[in-house]
């Protein structure tokens, strides 16, 4: 059941490293000033170790992400190699931060795992239901041996 909704959901998150990009619109740094969020930049970010975070300034003027100085019409790029939780200063938010997460990316044996931790109670539940609710001869059986 735990594969079946991963895969109805489409996961996508937590699988193959790959290249995210976040775009810092133009007027950005003016809405900022008025408090207002960009609505196309999220509060936090999650990651898996080997993406690539790609900043496109498109803005008028210059941001900062975290140790990233990001010269307006130009991009600054991070790859994240360990797992980590980074709450990087941020100019192109109101907050005046962002928050990103790294995790550990999603493995066979980590969806596994998560397969055997649903399924082994899941099976012994619907033993016990079968014996006591479906066929209670069964566990009266058992209870005069």
């Amino acid at each position: 059941m735990t594969e079946v909704s991963y895969r109805i959901q489409n996961h996508s998150g937590g699988g193959t490293p790959g290249q995210i990009t976040l775009i810092i619109p133009s007027g950005t740094a003016e809405r900022v000033k008025q408090g207002q969020p960009s609505p196309s930049i999220p509060g936090d970010m999650v990651f898996v170790v080997g993406d690539t975070l790609v900043v496109k300034n498109e803005d008028a003027v210059d941001h900062q992400l975290g140790p990233f100085f990001i010269p307006k019409g130009t991009s600054a790029a991070v790859t994240f190699n360990q797992v980590a939780n980074l709450a990087y200063t941020c100019t192109f938010s109101p907050e005046k931060y962002l928050g990103l997460e790294v995790k550990a990316p999603l493995t066979v044996y980590t969806r596994a795992i998560g397969i055997l931790d649903a399924g082994i109670p899941l099976g012994i539940l619907i033993a016990l239901y079968v014996v006591f609710a479906i066929r209670p001869e069964l566990a009266k059986e058992a209870g005069n041996k």
